[in-house]
Order: C-alpha cells, then sequence, then structure tokens
C-alpha cells in the first residue's frame, strides 16, 4: 500500500493540540509506519502596523490538517478517534474510507510553504526509476542520476530520440513510478 495524503477535519483554532495528539498516538500506538506527517498549513505574513514591521503566522485552511499515511482499518482509526479531530474530508461518513488529495493538490499546498510531499532523504535514491509530471518532459519517465536537496532539484536521465539526456527538475515535478 502507497501512502497518501489526507484532509481532517478539526475544531477551530485546535489543530496545533491535534497535531501534536496524533504524533503522539502514532508513537504509542505502534502505528509510526503507518501514519507519517502531521502538518498545519499555514505561511507568514508580514503585517506593518504603527509603523512596525510584524511577522504573522496565518493558517491557510483553518480547522484542517493534512495527513501522510497508509489508509489501513487500524490507521483511520487512530487519526478518527484522535481527541478534536471531527472526520476526514473526501468521506461520506458511515465508516467509509477517504479520498486522497491528489499529488498536485498536495504540492501546490506543500510548496506554499516550502515543503515537499516527497521526503527526500527517505524516499528519493539515485537509481530510482522516477515519472516527471510538470514541465516540458512531462508524462516521461526516467531514472535519478543526482540529487540536489538545498535547491529541491533531481537530474534524472531521460531516453530522447534514443540517447540517454540528463535533465534538471524540481522535486515537485515529480512522482515514483
Amino acid at each position: 500500500m502507497d501512502k497518501k495524503w489526507y484532509v481532517v477535519n478539526t475544531y477551530s483554532g485546535h489543530e496545533k493540540k491535534v497535531q501534536e495528539k496524533l504524533l503522539m498516538r502514532a508513537n504509542s500506538m505502534n502505528m509510526e509506519d503507518y501514519i507519517f506527517r502531521v502538518i498545519i498549513p499555514e505561511r507568514v505574513e508580514t503585517e506593518i502596523k504603527d509603523g512596525v514591521t510584524k511577522e504573522k503566522v496565518k493558517k491557510l485552511f483553518p480547522g484542517y490538517v493534512l495527513v501522510e499515511m497508509i489508509m489501513t482499518d487500524e490507521a483511520w482509526f487512530v487519526v478518527r478517534n484522535t481527541p478534536g479531530v471531527t472526520g476526514f474530508i473526501g468521506s461520506s461518513g458511515k465508516g467509509a474510507k477517504p479520498t486522497p488529495l491528489q499529488p498536485y493538490e498536495v504540492d501546490k499546498i506543500l510548496n506554499s510553504m516550502g515543503m515537499s510531499r516527497l521526503e527526500v532523504s527517505t524516499d528519493l535514491k539515485e537509481g530510482e526509476i522516477v515519472k516527471i509530471t510538470g514541465g516540458p518532459f512531462s508524462g516521461m519517465e526516467g531514472k535519478i542520476f543526482a540529487l540536489d536537496l538545498e535547491n529541491q532539484k533531481l537530474t534524472v536521465l531521460l531516453d530522447l530520440f534514443g540517447q540517454e539526456t540528463d535533465v534538471e527538475v524540481e522535486i515537485s515535478q515529480i512522482e515514483k513510478a
């Protein structure tokens, strides 16, 4: 089973508590192999008031957190029964499993926060085959030749007209093949 991103509804203003409780429960219930990251979508805004510049953290989606997980009955139960969680978005209720976010939706949210859907250090390795999802080489598959973690870029070897060619793509423009 693949890990995917899901949107979890929380009581408004309780996002941080839900994040902490969910990570703590995943740890105490040995669910670290199923529940990976819990992210509160937010951005820093600069505000000037009375000539004083202040930075303020603003939630992109108040009352919601993103959870990267493998959807099993046990993982679903742990998330669903975490204090402060009111449910999953994309579920019809009645015990139905929710629909995960599409990779492009996750990329858009995480990129706005300076993050990546893929954890480069654990998810991607040199020699691994990836599919390019954006840019001029969209739809092509290639082998990872080099990783540039600092700039969130990869060098991928593609077969162009029968010749192996290296191209540079952003991490947000790929997915595992």
